[in-house]
């Protein structure tokens, strides 16, 4: 009551108390909320031997190219060039089914319907033109059969695989259709649309993104072929990979070096489970022709290491999402009521947090089933029980790999949430002068480094 009767007196008093209040509010399109000097350096001391750590680990370790080995000629290590397919004819599949075998009539099976289609259909014959190599200009015939799920057309590009070892006229085959140009459109639409809408974020987005490409192809994979353990480099390449993205991407701030130690926490948590889980399920890491090839090629690679190295991999994309959300939230809270001490900063983060991890999590599992789909679908059709499809070592890697994945994401969000808490509230001003003195610059606040 007594503030209605006496208006002018009241103002002088709150700055004094709640000037930084009237900042954050007056100065909402500004900076996050500032962090101490202090606070720098002890982010810095932890930050610092450990970025050090990255880049001696990636010095050690870097491979300096994959080491050769004679092709095998079996799935993708196979040569190939371009090639063009410049006529198709139709012709009677009798003519040129090379088996010579006559069908029994019994269509009640795939076999016999493909067998009768061979043999009274039309097959088309392409003429495929080899466009690169030592071989340009020479062409050879493709027989496609009327039950193919690939059908060829003029002018179509497409791969072929090169046999030296074979019968000449028996060299070169169609192995799949050239994308590339569809691709490349695909990713400049991607990139361009990025740049649109992010701005300057989103350029700065693809520059991190070609980084952990390049770090990908560079130094993880051939240093894995040349023998080294798959989850030390993994370890190494993720950790770099993780900081250039985030300082690339969101600059060289305290929020981003919390949003760093969170995603550091939730990788080691990651490792630590996969390594645990792996060994316990004796999951083998060679499930399928392709890593059957891996190891044939080099017996070397511990393949079980190799899957736990994927399981990090794989979720540090979505573990930095979390944590950088995360971070930004406990920020944004801050700045919108500095008064809000570190429990109150980590309940309402953690309410965010929790909608982020029902979503996070329930597009994991939907994204490593998408990619399952046609195995679950041989599992249907064979009609086993749930129990058996899971303890299948092809299943039992995803559910590994999905399980373990999400309990890093879970984990992340109250582990981050704490440590911006605890950081941003730590924050102090150093006297009250400064304060008091803000209204007589004209409301301008004094900016500090985040």
């Amino acid at each position: 009551m007594t503030s209605t009767q006496q208006p002018p007196h009241p103002p002088p008093h709150p700055p004094q108390n709640q000037g930084h209040s009237g900042h954050g509010h007056s100065h909402s399109h500004g900076p996050a909320a500032p962090v101490s000097k202090h606070l720098r350096k002890v982010i810095a001391a932890v930050l610092i031997p450990f970025s050090v750590a990255v880049v001696v680990g990636l010095v050690v370790l870097w491979p300096g190219g994959a080491p050769p080995h004679a092709r095998t000629g079996v799935g993708f290590d196979r040569q190939t060039q371009q090639a063009t397919v410049t006529r198709v004819d139709k012709v009677d599949c009798k003519s040129v089914n090379a088996s010579g075998d006559t069908p029994t009539g019994d269509t009640s099976t795939a076999e016999g319907r493909s067998a009768t289609q061979q043999a009274k259909g039309m097959c088309e014959k392409a003429t495929v033109r080899v466009d690169g190599g030592k071989d340009t200009g020479r062409t050879f015939t493709e027989i496609v059969q009327p039950d193919s799920p690939r059908q060829f057309h003029d002018g179509q590009k497409v791969i072929v695989a090169y046999a030296p070892d074979a019968p000449k006229e028996l060299q070169y085959s169609v192995t799949d259709v050239n994308r590339r140009f569809p691709m490349a459109l695909l990713a400049g639409i991607f990139a361009l649309a990025v740049v649109v809408v992010g701005r300057l974020r989103g350029l700065m987005a693809l520059v991190a993104l070609a980084v952990s490409f390049m770090v990908l192809t560079f130094f993880i994979l051939p240093a894995i072929l040349q023998g080294s353990n798959p989850l030390v480099v993994a370890v190494v390449g993720a950790s770099a990979i993780m900081l250039i993205a985030l300082y690339t991407c969101h600059g060289l701030t305290a929020r981003t070096s919390v949003a760093v130690l969170g995603t550091l926490v939730s990788l080691l948590l990651i490792g630590l489970l996969g390594s645990l889980f792996i060994g316990w399920a004796a999951l083998t890491g060679n499930t399928d022709d392709n890593t059957g090839l891996i190891h044939g090629l080099y017996p070397s690679i511990d393949m079980s290491g190799l899957l736990l190295a994927g399981v990090i991999i794989g979720s540090l994309g979505v573990l930095d999402d979390v944590t950088v959300t995360q971070t930004s939230a406990v920020w944004e809270l801050h700045q919108a009521d500095p008064t809000m001490g570190r429990r109150g900063l980590y309940r309402a983060g953690i309410r965010i947090g929790r909608d982020h991890i029902a979503s996070v999590v329930n597009t994991l599992v939907l994204a490593y089933a998408g990619a399952a789909l046609p195995l679950l679908l041989l599992f249907s059709i064979a009609q086993s029980s749930v129990g058996a499809v899971a303890n299948s070592e092809l299943v039992a890697e995803e559910i590994v790999r999905t399980l373990v994945g999400s309990i890093g994401l879970v984990a992340s969000v109250p582990v981050t949430t704490a440590l911006a808490a605890l950081v941003v509230s730590a924050d102090r001003p150093g006297s009250p002068a400064p304060a008091a003195a803000g209204p007589a610059r004209g409301g301008r606040g004094r900016r500090r480094k985040r």
